[in-house]
């Protein structure tokens, strides 16, 4: 059932209980008649008709988002105006049975309209209660999805930084091919393909599985290799279980990017690079260790500033406070940047299932 069609049927059924109520008391008192009955009935659909109208005014001029006082104020006039004409209606109607009573005793002329207030005080303050939680709720949800559109619009952006540096870097790497090894140049030229296809599916997806970050930093390895030679050596430790985690796409490819430049490029004889992931407490933990000096990051163009704040950015908007990124001096000789990511729900499954299956092998 709709909320309109809700609202009718506490409208007709909160009234008419009320009003059947009235009629058994005015039978208790002065004997039941027919006419009490029609007097309920032209109740029923006048309380039914004034609420109602109040309602509609209260919707269009916003009164939920009022502040207290100004809220009171109107709700307090409603209020009078709905019980001024109830009791306008309901003086002749009851005159047979209370007309006598109030020229006996003044007093009650006062009793009488607050008594028919009551119901629609209580009406009052029930409806604003609720359509004010209602706006309430409406706005967190329009709060929510415009964050969830902003990180959605500052991942794309933070992504399309960071492909022209990589491309530019692994033309680099291609160039010195082309002339003195062809075959080698259209390895490298296909290496390059699965990178920018990788680049351009990162445009598109929030995650891909680690085994597919890490194929996109081997072909990315195997062209600087062109380069270094044999002053690049890397390492590789990686648990089978951490393959099909998913992780943020191109993250991990920038922060080699990052040791090659700021390390292996700056060693005098070699550098490494070793990449080790491990799974512990449903978390992954991902290890980049380079041979070099950490230096200061507060510049975007030296010591790789651009591509750690982007990694601590990226990592904030995906999976907030329960993600980390440090990078340290681990030794005179190496640094060690560290990433922790949270694993979902659907990556438990998976590793769960993979668990299973080769325990049934």
């Amino acid at each position: 059932m709709n909320k309109n069609k809700l609202y009718w049927v506490f409208q007709i059924t909160g009234w008419s209980l009320y009003n059947l109520n009235e009629v058994f008391q005015y039978s208790i008192q002065y004997d039941y008649d027919h006419d009490m009955i029609f007097n309920a009935l032209a109740n029923i659909i006048l309380s039914i008709l004034l609420t109602h109208l109040f309602r509609v005014v209260a919707r269009k001029f916003n009164w939920g988002a009022l502040h207290l006082p100004q809220l009171a104020v109107r709700v307090s006039l409603g209020v009078l105006l709905m019980t001024t004409i109830m009791v306008a209606v309901n003086l002749p109607l009851d005159s047979k049975y209370v007309g006598e009573l109030l020229k006996a005793n003044p007093i009650l002329t006062i009793e009488y309209p607050i008594n028919l207030a009551k119901p629609f005080l209580v009406w009052a303050l029930i409806y604003m209660f609720y359509r004010h939680s209602e706006e309430r709720r409406q706005r967190e949800v329009e709060e929510i999805k415009l964050k969830s559109s902003i990180k959605e619009t500052e991942a794309k952006v933070l992504r399309a930084q960071m492909n022209p540096h990589f491309m530019f870097n692994a033309l680099n790497s291609i160039r010195a091919l082309v002339l003195e090894d062809p075959t080698r140049a259209q390895q490298g030229i296909t290496q390059l393909s699965n990178i920018l296809r990788s680049s351009l599916l990162a445009d598109r997806r929030k995650t891909v599985s680690l085994k597919e970050e890490l194929r996109t930093i081997e072909d990315y390895l195997a062209l600087e290799k062109v380069r270094y030679e044999e002053r690049l050596q890397m390492k590789w430790d990686i648990d089978p279980e951490t393959q099909n985690v998913q992780v943020p796409p191109m993250m991990l490819q920038t922060l080699v990017e990052n040791a090659i430049k700021h390390g292996v490029q700056k060693a005098i004889n070699w550098g490494f690079v070793e990449i080790n992931t491990s799974l512990s407490d449903n978390k992954l933990y991902i290890k980049i260790r380079n041979t070099g000096q950490l230096q200061s990051t507060e510049s975007n163009s030296e010591a790789g500033g651009f591509g750690l704040k982007n990694t601590s950015q990226r990592l904030e908007l995906l999976y907030g406070s329960e993600a980390s990124f440090r990078i340290f001096q681990e030794d005179n000789l190496t640094v060690c940047a560290e990433i922790m990511i949270p694993l979902s729900g659907s990556d438990v499954k998976v590793i769960g299932h993979e668990a299973k299956s080769t325990a049934t092998a």
